[in-house]
């Protein structure tokens, strides 16, 4: 299927202002994302869509495709479906900007879910949790899913609730899953999600793919063996920047 890597980037990150333009390793922070997400398998463009002049041209001068959106969008999804509505293509893949060791072969999972499901809108990533904190933790999303794979339900509480005794985080096959924050949408699902008003069980949960569910459309969901940490703090950023040290050192 025709596809599309597309990495919102913003610069006024809270936690980590300027963040795409960091580059102590010798190269941004965008750029590693960039060249990550082009070792996909799936193909096509990745484009980079930003509202800042500052993001852009450091993309243009390392080569990458970027594309200027509007500064007003709610969200990194809304920026996406700007730059989707410009493209011909049957799949828009969403992965983050500070997504620089995200592992190329799980983009091109997503994509095959949508292959396989004529009925997904979009297909996103789960990772077992295997530690109470994490389950317990409202900044972890979790996200059960059915037999064949079909998101039921993301919440940022503890799902499923283990109502008598203490969760088994160590059970085959598992039963508690870590959502992870990337999806591949179909082009046209992308789009009518983007015109769709929030539903109430988003606005509870501060959780947009909610949206999806509640208008009654199909996130199937693939699991990985491990979550792969994006850059969101200062220590997030020393930590990728001791990686790519240890990596260039073993050759």
């Amino acid at each position: 299927m025709r596809t599309a890597i597309v990495l919102p980037a913003r610069f006024a990150s809270v936690r980590l202002p300027g963040k795409p333009l960091l580059r102590d390793t010798g190269k941004t922070l965008i750029q590693h994302a960039y060249e990550q997400a082009t070792r996909a398998k799936c193909g096509g463009r990745v484009i980079v869509a930003t509202d800042d002049e500052r993001i852009r041209a450091a993309v243009v001068a390392f080569g990458g495709e970027v594309v200027m959106t509007r500064a007003d969008h709610a969200s990194g999804t809304d920026r996406v479906a700007e730059v989707a509505r410009t493209l011909d293509v049957e799949v828009v893949v969403n992965l983050q900007g500070d997504e620089p060791q995200f592992p190329p072969d799980a983009l091109d999972a997503l994509v095959e879910l949508l292959a396989r499901h004529p009925d997904a809108d979009a297909a996103t990533l789960m990772t077992p949790i295997r530690d109470r904190d994490t389950y317990l933790s409202a900044n972890c999303v979790k996200v059960v899913a059915d037999a064949r794979g079909r998101a039921l339900y993301f919440s940022r509480s503890p799902v499923p609730m283990v109502r008598d005794g203490l969760p088994d985080f160590a059970a085959e096959p598992p039963l508690f899953h870590l959502h992870l924050g990337v999806y591949a949408y179909r082009r046209g699902a992308l789009l009518r999600l983007a015109a769709t008003p929030p539903h109430p069980l988003e606005l509870a949960e501060k959780l947009e793919q909610l949206r999806v569910l509640a208008a009654g459309g199909a996130i199937y969901v693939a699991s990985i063996p491990h979550a792969h940490r994006g850059v969101d703090t200062p220590a997030d950023y020393a930590a990728f920047v001791e990686s790519e040290r240890e990596a260039r050192s073993r050759g």
